[in-house]
């Protein structure tokens, strides 16, 4: 028998990590000094629209900040001897981390926002408008830090989504507090804070069953797992694959494991080689770890999942 391993993504992932660092930690200073700034004029003016949206902007500074800890400590623990996976899933646990809070503001507002329709309280709109000025200078600068991490990574896709999810927010603010000033009408904070509390679920949903997915090792949507077999399987010398497994440690990082039975007399070495352009060239895996094991080996069909 012998075993093939090929891998190229864990490093790329660390210095992936290193580099989307410097972005988080300038995204994360903007959001908290601004989630600060909004909240303190929500309280002021009572403002639902802007509550909502510094609510959101709150879950933003935690979800921003577990995103930059989950980076750094994936990073570290890529070099203890103990962590064989490093500690790359921090990363989806963040993103799973952010969808729950993203959730949990949204049922928020929804129900606050229904509670204020029926007696809507007077906003003082002139503070409003200036703050959600002020949030949407913010957002967007966050949003083109994040921008091209989103890409490349679940965990900054998760703080992305969110920073997206304020900017229309702070939108929304202004939307608000220029009606209120322009035509008197109370009513249109409440609405627009549910409008704000109504777009952020299907963001977190979205994030969340990406995040539920990796950490229930489903192979990647992307990868047709029947199409991988049949390719591993039409290898000159191969008779059989079995113990096939495909799944995501974290973004950018898919792992195959399988075993590769051979006919008497075929070169091992010559398998693997093949076995590992195919992966590489028509699915796109490069982290694979293969066994190859001749026709007439027993045993494997006893420990298979």
């Amino acid at each position: 028998m012998g075993e093939g391993h090929n891998h190229q993504h864990g490093g790329a992932a660390v210095r992936s990590g290193a580099r989307h660092q410097r972005s988080l930690a300038i995204a994360f200073v903007l959001v908290a000094s601004l989630a600060a700034v909004q909240l303190v004029t929500a309280l002021v003016t009572g403002s639902l629209a802007l509550l909502s949206d510094s609510g959101h902007m709150a879950s933003d500074v935690l979800g921003l900040g577990m995103s930059l800890a989950a980076i750094r400590l994936a990073t570290r623990g890529s070099r203890r001897s103990t962590a064989t996976f490093g500690l790359y899933r921090l990363e989806i646990l963040a993103a799973l981390a952010n969808a729950a809070l993203l959730f949990g503001v949204a049922v928020f507002v929804l129900i606050e926002a229904a509670l204020r329709l029926s007696d809507p309280p007077e906003i003082a709109s002139g503070p409003v408008l200036v703050v959600g000025t002020l949030g949407l200078i913010v957002n967007v600068v966050a949003f083109m830090l994040l921008r091209q991490g989103a890409t490349e990574s679940i965990n900054i896709e998760g703080a992305y989504v969110e920073v997206l999810a304020d900017t229309l927010g702070s939108t929304g603010v202004i939307l608000s507090a220029g009606l209120m000033w322009a035509t008197g009408w109370d009513w249109v904070d409440p609405v627009i804070g549910a409008a704000i509390g109504i777009f952020i679920l299907p963001r977190a949903w979205k994030l969340g069953r990406g995040a539920f997915r990796i950490l229930l090792q489903q192979a990647p949507e992307r990868v047709d797992l029947g199409s991988v077999a049949a390719d591993l399987g039409g290898i000159d010398g191969v008779v059989d694959v079995h113990d096939l497994h495909v799944w995501t440690l974290t973004s950018e990082m898919e792992v195959l494991t399988a075993h590769l039975m051979t006919g008497i007399g075929v070169d091992g070495h010559a398998v693997l080689d093949r076995a590992r352009q195919v992966l590489h060239d028509r699915h796109g895996l490069d982290h694979a770890t293969l066994q190859v094991e001749p026709d007439s080996h027993e045993g494997c069909s006893d420990i298979a999942w």
